[in-house]
């Protein structure tokens, strides 16, 4: 399915009913909004169909970012972090999504950030999934090195500081981001978009989303996995930036960097509990 959305049109796909039949009455469920990683590279299929376990709990959105997936192709020169995170809330206004729970994924995270903060309240929670406000080289590098060694460590560093590597180099640093990472089947379903991956690369080293952390009001789930090469830490300073109340930290152990894949029985209780508490209250 396709909508129009700021002057582009973006993909999306829908797990599950919002309202669902309960005795005399139907009841409302929680709306929990998909966004994947990048740039670029990634879109919702890496989702599936592993976040379909949700939906006896909620109704799952599965949404291609601008110029990513299988939503509209335009001038990449144009493509922001911003403009994805304003096309969050209006994507949810014009299909009349109300209060969502928004979950950002690696990238997907930063978006995230970004919506809640330029549109303070719209969401009834936000998930900050093995993501970072921050980009830090030497955090990265360091990350890499702890669980993989020096020489992927430097990879890493190669990878990260926009340096060419080898494809047999990458997939050295990609298998160190946790126990299990996308296969090759998996991988293969992705439609990419090379231009974006070079553009969003660059904005992705210059990325520093502290100052937008406070203006958050939603609460706000930031999740990582203990195995994640360089999300840890990463974690800590987004929960330290929000307001006092608004952030909780789950660690989620022997996971990496794609936790549904490690530990999906935790990892979806943690998600869905936290989308059904929130959307319950206020």
């Amino acid at each position: 399915m396709q909508v129009d959305v700021n002057g582009t049109r973006l993909w999306f796909d829908v797990d599950g009913p919002v309202l669902v039949p309960r005795g005399d009455s139907m009841e409302a469920r929680p709306t929990l909004v998909l966004m994947h990683g990048g740039p670029g590279s990634y879109d919702h299929s890496y989702f599936k169909p592993w976040f379909s376990r949700l939906a006896d709990r909620m109704q799952i959105v599965y949404l291609d970012l601008r110029e990513h997936g299988r939503s509209e192709r335009g001038d990449p020169a144009n493509w922001s972090f911003e403009a994805c995170a304003d096309d969050v809330r209006a994507f949810c206004d014009a299909l009349g999504i109300e209060r969502p729970v928004v979950l950002g994924h690696s990238m997907g995270g930063f978006v995230a950030i970004l919506y809640g903060s330029r549109h303070p309240g719209h969401a009834s929670g936000l998930i900050l999934l093995s993501t970072f406000a921050r980009f830090d080289l030497d955090r990265i590098t360091e990350g890499f090195r702890s669980v993989a060694g020096d020489e992927v460590g430097e990879l890493a560093r190669r990878a990260y500081d926009d340096e060419d590597v080898t494809d047999s180099e990458w997939a050295r640093v990609f298998a160190a981001f946790g126990p299990h990472v996308p296969n090759e089947e998996e991988l293969t379903r992705r439609v990419r978009n090379e231009e974006v991956n070079e553009r969003g690369g660059r904005l992705m080293t210059e990325l520093d989303l502290l100052a937008e952390l406070p203006k958050i009001l939603s609460p706000t789930l930031v999740c990582a996995g203990s195995a994640d090469p360089f999300l840890t830490t990463a974690a800590d300073e987004i929960l330290g930036g929000l307001r006092p109340g608004v952030g909780r930290l789950d660690v989620i152990e022997g996971s990496g960097h794609f936790p549904w894949l490690d530990t999906p029985d935790r990892v979806f209780e943690v998600i869905g509990d936290f989308a059904v508490e929130v959307s319950r209250s206020g």
